[in-house]
């Protein structure tokens, strides 16, 4: 935790230091927005945004919400602690309980189930447990088809995207006969014997690491 938090505003304080950095993917924001009448009077309306848009950070955070109870939370203070970053709140919401844990507290806040602010912590932790699962998921299936047909003596880049994409998975790739291999274009009957023989003596594709459902993290297997 201590280590993801500093890395994350270590980027944000880099961002504040250099702001006409990646001018490309930051969208201008006025100075002053357009003016609003209420009543007779013509006022301003100000931009009160603490900073433009940035690469890394649409807008600079107020609150950082981690997944966990007291050790995490004192974990991802100290981290802003040690940057010097003191305007940014800490809070952790511990699963088990939906408990909400503040900085130097020895005992959590308890909402209400039916709480608003309840319902909004949970949105963000099950929103970031989506992002981290979805993204494991994507980095497992690719390191493993690359790790198996990387394997494969005579496969270039070509041929290899070309088995891909005729059978849609390396499961189904196995289960092809000779015959099916080589009516793949760029696969000749050698080529298609060569590469059957060699997944049969693979014995399958390597065992996938298990994926905690919860905080999406590869467990080792």
């Amino acid at each position: 935790m201590y280590d993801v938090i500093s890395r994350r505003f270590r980027n944000y304080l880099a961002e504040n230091a250099d702001p006409a950095a990646d001018p490309a993917v930051r969208p201008e924001v006025p100075a002053e927005l357009p003016a609003e009448r209420t009543g007779t009077d013509v006022q301003p309306l100000t931009d009160t945004l603490t900073a433009a848009p940035r690469a890394k950070f649409a807008y600079p955070p107020n609150l950082v919400v981690v997944d966990g109870g007291q050790p995490q939370v004192a974990a991802a203070s100290r981290a802003l602690a040690d940057l010097g970053i003191t305007d940014i709140y800490v809070v952790g919401l511990a699963k088990r309980l939906e408990e909400v844990w503040v900085p130097d507290s020895d005992f959590p806040v308890i909402l209400p189930r039916a709480s608003e602010a309840l319902f909004l912590l949970q949105r963000i932790r099950d929103e970031a447990h989506r992002f981290a699962i979805t993204f494991h998921r994507q980095k497992r299936a690719r390191s493993m088809t690359a790790s198996l047909l990387d394997e494969i003596s005579g496969l270039g880049p070509a041929k290899r995207a070309a088995l891909l994409k005729e059978f849609g998975s390396v499961k189904k790739l196995r289960n092809a006969s000779v015959e099916e291999l080589q009516r793949v274009p760029g696969i000749g009957p050698a080529l298609a014997a060569s590469v059957h023989a060699q997944l049969a003596e693979k014995g399958g594709q390597p065992a996938a690491p298990a994926v905690n459902m919860t905080t999406g993290e590869i467990m080792e297997t």
